[in-house]
């Protein structure tokens, strides 16, 4: 059984297995903040969303000086909690914008209904270039919940008009997690640490650069990359809500630093670019009860890097390339 209704720009999304809002005005991109709730436990996400999309970003570098309006960070201190410098250290620059989440106000979408699916298609097309970049490039995020299952399927892919030595999409996966000293979640587990961390450990603000730090060629490469916390459900221990990147190749960076929340930021790409290229990357987002089932779902699908719908009552499959659909308002 899968339902869905429509109401002042926000869908509403009901399976056997899930509730979800996805909203198209305002906040927008991915599953809108505290509304994916896993009917077997009752268990909802605790951030601000959940497969979040912002903008394009390259490496920088470090002793030129940040141009006005540019992505900043410092280079001498870590100052993250400074609303103008959250990220501490890293030397990057934008490529193209706005932030989608924030900026964008409206996405485009297709809803199709399948057998044992609803999908939701999203696009938006950058409008503000830095530096000598253009404007243009245009962004597609495809949803997919089945009917059954405890978790949805996610899509990033970027089409680029630019000629880039390396550039990359920041997303939230699976998405930030706003805490009070660990008042509501136990764990989190960051597959390419191999790290099980306690709630405990993000008492206190710290960098990206600092802790839980990944960057592609710097780590060797896990068979699966997970990010996934740990509710509290009635004071005790609960399920996991997990993003797990299908094709681990694809993520460049991911950061997973405390700065008043835990902000779970991931980077996709990070490969040189030519006008008409394309890039992305494929995750599943839900709900387990332990890290078994989380790598079970990463090994089913391992791989993807996008999904095609084989007809609109068909089912989606992994696929490594690109398919394009029309959208329409809604």
């Amino acid at each position: 059984m899968i339902k869905h209704s429509i109401k002042d720009g926000i869908i509403s999304i009901e399976t056997d297995a899930l509730h979800a809002k996805v909203q198209t005005k305002g906040y927008v991109s991915g599953v809108a903040a505290g509304s994916l709730v896993d009917k077997k436990t009752g268990a909802r996400d605790l951030g601000y969303g959940l497969s979040i999309a912002d903008f394009l970003l390259e490496p920088a570098d470090p002793c030129e000086p940040i141009a006005k309006e540019q992505y900043h960070y410092d280079r001498d201190t870590a100052d993250y909690t400074d609303i103008y410098n959250p990220h501490g250290t890293i030397p990057k620059r934008y490529v193209e914008g706005p932030q989608i989440c924030t900026q964008a106000k409206k996405l485009e979408c297709k809803i199709t209904e399948g057998a044992g699916f609803l999908s939701l298609r999203q696009g938006y097309t950058w409008h503000k270039p830095y530096g000598n970049y253009k404007a243009g490039s245009r962004w597609e995020q495809l949803l997919v919940f089945p009917e059954k299952s405890r978790y949805f399927f996610s899509t990033d892919r970027v089409t680029t008009v630019n000629k880039c030595k390396s550039q990359f999409l920041r997303i939230d996966m699976p998405g930030h997690l706003n805490h009070q000293r660990g008042d509501n979640f136990e764990h989190v587990y960051l597959s390419y640490a191999d790290a099980m961390l306690p709630c405990t450990e993000f008492d206190f603000d710290f960098g990206p650069h600092e802790q839980n730090l990944y960057q592609r060629g710097k780590q060797k490469m896990s068979n699966h990359f997970i990010r996934a916390y740990q509710v509290k459900l009635q004071g005790k221990p609960g399920p996991w809500l997990a993003g797990i990147t299908l094709h681990p190749p694809d993520v460049y960076e991911a950061w997973c630093h405390q700065r008043g929340y835990i902000c779970m930021i991931q980077e996709i790409g990070g490969w040189a670019t030519e006008p008409g290229d394309t890039f992305g990357a494929a995750y599943v987002v839900g709900w387990f009860d332990d890290l078994k089932e989380m790598e079970a779902a990463s090994q089913a699908h391992h791989g993807w890097s996008g999904l095609a719908l084989t007809g609109p009552t068909g089912s989606p499959t992994g696929f490594a390339g690109v398919q394009q659909e029309e959208l329409t308002p809604i």
